[in-house]
């Protein structure tokens, strides 16, 4: 067994192979950029390496920089984690000459599965099922529309050597084909340094349902059961779980025999994963092979009771595998959901910054756990990827995973920036997800219009009403102690009040009984008992006996509550206070329609017009580039360019103008 490794990767799964290797009685060393010297993998390494600059071109992209670091630090052994390098087969083939085991699949099988032109035409002469497209590299967006037109639309336009949803697009028609292969070359070269791209049929109405493998040097390979991956926005995936709901004991088994016999035909020696787009009809077609870790594979680890990491170190150190395909059981159901530094609110757009509140649920053995490389005060950088934190939770089946992730949702605390958790949460809510009858088009089907506060289900409103009553007292209660209060004049606290939220009233009473308050809506009384105090941004208590969980802090006259996703701001007044605010007209908001705003922090990558032009609505003004991914603003109505305020290269905040028009 390995002594010492090198995890050539940064964040979350940095973090996730240290631990492994820890409990394995393995050294670690950390390689890091700049813009990490902070970060929490490179405090928990037993050793670390700057290899450049915050850019991953110039670090984590860097073979010759992490070859280096190997030998001065005595690495025997790298763990690429996933994106970065994880795929590429110079970079294995490299190690390999050095003398430094690779903790993943040979060189040669990276360079066939890795790259999804070469692994498609093998795909096909294994006999594997494979959907119609074009598997060689294309040079031109004009060649690329003719061969889309030769598929017939819609059409997915992807990078050979692409994952975690960079370069990628769909196509429905010449047009958007001809951005679609633009941006996802520019895409791919910057991300992955290689731009090569296929185009091939979207399949309408499919669900993506992967298949985790795991091979050994000895000829011995299994399958770990699938994962059902179909929630996804704009093809990166959001929430996964293992078992798929929609996968029966036939079809995994036909799926997971022909990903082992595509594996073994490359020689396949360590966990990877083969994806499928399965249709209606369970029919099913090979996507593309992973020759990594994948970021979901927690699901998978928490239904067979296998630790993947510790499985990828042994077969690399020469292992056989402990375990046949019989000996691979499923128990319960798991699920994950990626928390993103993005404000769903916004477009989901990039949220970047400092993390002034960090505080995700407590790991519990079997039920919650919480793959992260953040911590409380760190920051959120641009220059990598959104994500957070893993949440996973397990269950005996399917509702009661959903019941464990929505209450480990409502506790999970994050200030500073904006995060993804209240559109995970209303996902979890919603009637579809929870029958288990959706596809990968799930999300645009249902959220067509982008998402907010309203699309946000929450059966009992009067509850929240009730805790911001309960908190308003609590604020009260001390206020009335204060010292100095002439005798027979202190101040009387009202029984009754009224809660304005969301632009409605909710008349309340209160009566203080058994150590809680019992608040009375209408017909219904919240008897609420909790020791909720000044500060917290956790409401923990009981209501009705009920055990209850939600987020709530005081904003001036104000109480922000998110529960199970949605997000109100209630005021707690008297009547009388609540009929004068009512006669108040409503302060509009000042008309920015003449200017063009960074609707993210970012890079400002371009600008596309000039002064004095004129532009049309839908016409390209700007890009701008956030946590590896361009975002093209185009114009929402014909004008006149006044004034270019800000320059390309400029770093932008939320907010800030980019252009004025006349």
């Amino acid at each position: 067994m390995f002594k010492k490794i090198l995890i050539a990767n940064r964040g979350e799964i940095a973090c996730r192979v240290i631990k492994t290797a820890r409990k394995m009685g393995i050294k670690t060393v950390a390689v890091y950029s700049e813009a990490d010297k902070d970060a929490l993998f490179v405090e928990m390494a037993d050793e670390s390496v700057c290899i450049g600059p915050a850019a991953s071109k110039e670090s984590y992209l860097v073979i010759d920089k992490i070859i280096a670091a190997c030998k001065q630090t005595g690495a025997e052994a790298v763990h690429p984690g996933y994106g970065f390098l994880s795929e590429n087969a110079e970079f294995s083939r490299r190690l390999e000459e050095e003398g430094i085991t690779f903790i993943g699949p040979k060189h040669y099988s990276v360079g066939q599965m890795g790259d999804k032109i070469a692994s498609k035409k093998l795909a096909k002469e294994a006999q594997v099922n494979t959907i119609p497209g074009y598997a060689d590299a294309i040079d031109t967006a004009e060649q690329a529309v003719e061969i889309a037109k030769g598929i017939g639309y819609p059409v997915m336009i992807k990078a050979s050597a692409g994952g975690g949803g960079k370069g990628l697009r769909v196509a429905f028609n010449d047009n958007e084909c001809l951005e679609g292969f633009t941006s996802c070359r520019n895409e791919a070269k910057t991300a992955f340094g290689d731009d090569r791209i296929l185009i091939e049929k979207y399949v309408l109405e499919p669900r993506h349902i992967e298949i985790q493998v795991l091979g050994d040097a000895h000829g011995n390979c299994v399958y770990l059961h699938e994962r059902e991956c179909s929630i996804q926005r704009r093809h990166q995936k959001v929430i996964e779980e293992a078992p798929s709901p929609f996968i029966d004991p036939a079809t995994r088994k036909a799926m997971g025999e022909q990903a082992v016999a595509l594996a073994k035909a490359v020689k396949y020696q360590s966990a990877g994963t083969v994806e499928f787009v399965v249709g209606a009809d369970k029919s099913f077609y090979f996507l593309e092979m992973n020759t990594r870790l994948q970021v979901e594979h927690p699901v998978t680890e928490m239904i067979t009771g296998l630790d993947l990491v510790e499985q990828m170190i042994r077969v690399a150190a020469g292992e056989k595998l402990s375990f046949t395909q019989d000996d691979l059981k499923i128990n319960g159901w798991s699920m994950e959901c990626r928390i993103n530094a993005e404000d769903p609110f916004r477009g989901f757009l990039p949220s970047t910054g400092r993390l002034v509140k960090f505080q995700p649920p407590a790991d519990v053995a079997g039920q919650v756990r919480v793959d992260t490389g953040v911590y409380e005060g760190g920051e959120i950088s641009m220059f990598y990827d959104s994500m957070i934190a893993k949440l996973i939770v397990h269950g005996a089946n399917r509702e009661q995973a959903i019941e464990r992730m929505r209450d480990a949702l409502n506790g999970f605390v994050i200030r500073g920036i904006s995060s993804n958790i209240p559109f995970q949460a209303a996902l979890l809510q919603h009637p579809r997800f929870c029958s288990g009858n959706f596809n990968t088009g799930f999300i645009a089907e249902e959220f067509p219009q982008g998402f907010d506060a309203s699309m946000v289900p929450h059966d009992d409103p009067a509850l929240l009403a009730a805790v911001a009553t309960f908190a308003r007292l609590r604020y009260i209660d001390r206020a009335v102690q204060i010292d100095g209060q002439l005798a027979g004049h202190g101040r009387k606290v009202s029984s009754d009040w009224v809660v304005v939220m969301g632009g409605k009233q909710y008349p309340v009473s209160v009566e203080r009984a058994g150590g809680g308050m019992a608040i009375t809506h209408g017909d219904k009384t919240y008897r609420i008992v909790s020791d909720w105090t000044f500060g917290d941004l956790l409401f923990t208590g009981t209501v009705n006996g009920a055990p209850v969980c939600l987020q709530i802090e005081r904003r001036g006259l104000r109480y922000r509550i998110s529960h199970f996703g949605l997000q109100v701001e209630p005021m707690v007044m008297t009547g009388r206070a609540a009929y004068l605010l009512s006669l108040m007209p409503a302060k509009l908001p000042p008309d920015m329609s003449r200017f063009l705003l960074s609707p993210m922090p970012g890079l400002l990558r371009e600008i596309a017009v000039a002064e004095g032009q004129e532009v049309k609505a839908g016409e390209k003004l700007a890009v701008i580039e956030a946590m590896k991914m361009e975002n093209v603003l185009k114009a929402e109505q014909d004008g006149k360019v006044k004034k270019l305020v800000a320059k390309p290269g400029a770093s932008l905040s939320v907010d800030e103008v980019i252009i004025e028009f006349e």
